[in-house]
């Protein structure tokens, strides 16, 4: 890691009229962390996440980001264009829904080819070899790459849309429940991949997650939310070893399976 933060959160909140989406969340996420974000269902942990991937506005509050020429950016002072540069280049976004994240209709090798198109990538022969080398690093057969995402498994769309968000080699992903719907052993197995490819690749990764086993084997550092407020945070290990407030606790007594 650098002593330079990657990406700068400044008192965010998230209003919906009355209803509170996040309030007054502060971080700084450092190049090669991976942070969790937790808690239970309407904690407010997925606002937070399409607050600060720019998929949806704040109310209040910045989000920095450290570009690659050096400089930071607020990410709402940025036009649509250049949001959308960023996110198919720079960052990327795995959803819960694999359906969410790939273009079913179109094949594996596409899916992956398309955002090598989008830095400018212009050569098939290199983008179809780059397409089948990425294939196999998320364990997907090359003999598939002319396959659509619907004739596969779940586990199987959840790592070709891993592959399709780390083929131009983003310093920044995000995971919404990326484990969520699948079997146990499918879980495993992905999770195996994904703490592999960060740890190879030194991402930065920003994971919302219900599951703190998930939580504790991907991340570094968590943030614990309730009602929309980050309640506790602190290194992963410590928080569910020994959680200091009684949300915490209860959290971890009744989730957490060691």
């Amino acid at each position: 890691m650098t002593d330079i933060p990657l990406l700068k959160v400044n008192d965010l909140s998230k209003f919906y009229g009355k209803r509170i989406g996040c309030r007054n969340v502060s971080f700084e996420l450092w190049p090669g962390e991976v942070l969790a974000i937790v808690g239970e269902s309407g904690s407010g942990k997925t606002t937070l996440l399409n607050c600060i991937s720019t998929r949806l506005m704040p109310t209040t509050g910045s989000v920095e980001y450290h570009m690659r020429d050096g400089g930071y950016r607020d990410l709402y002072h940025m036009n649509e264009a250049e949001r959308r540069f960023l996110m198919r280049t720079d960052w990327g976004f795995v959803h819960q829904n694999p359906a969410d994240g790939l273009r079913m209709t179109v094949s594996a090798g596409a899916n992956v080819g398309e955002r090598l198109m989008a830095i400018g990538d212009r050569h098939y022969g290199k983008i179809r070899s780059t397409a089948i080398d990425w294939l196999e690093r998320v364990e997907i057969d090359a003999d598939r790459i002319d396959d659509q995402p619907r004739a596969f498994s779940g586990g199987m769309r959840q790592r070709l849309q891993i592959a399709r968000n780390l083929v131009t080699g983003p310093r920044l992903v995000f995971m919404d429940e990326p484990t969520g719907g699948l079997d146990v052993s499918v879980q495993a197995r992905l999770l195996d991949l994904v703490r592999g490819l960060v740890n190879d690749l030194g991402l930065s990764a920003i994971i919302v997650t219900h599951d703190l086993a998930v939580a504790r084997l991907l991340s570094h550092r968590m943030m614990v939310m309730k009602d929309g407020t980050v309640i506790e945070q602190g290194l992963t290990d410590r928080v569910l070893d020994d959680p200091r407030e009684p949300y915490t606790q209860l959290l971890v007594s009744s989730i957490l399976q060691v």
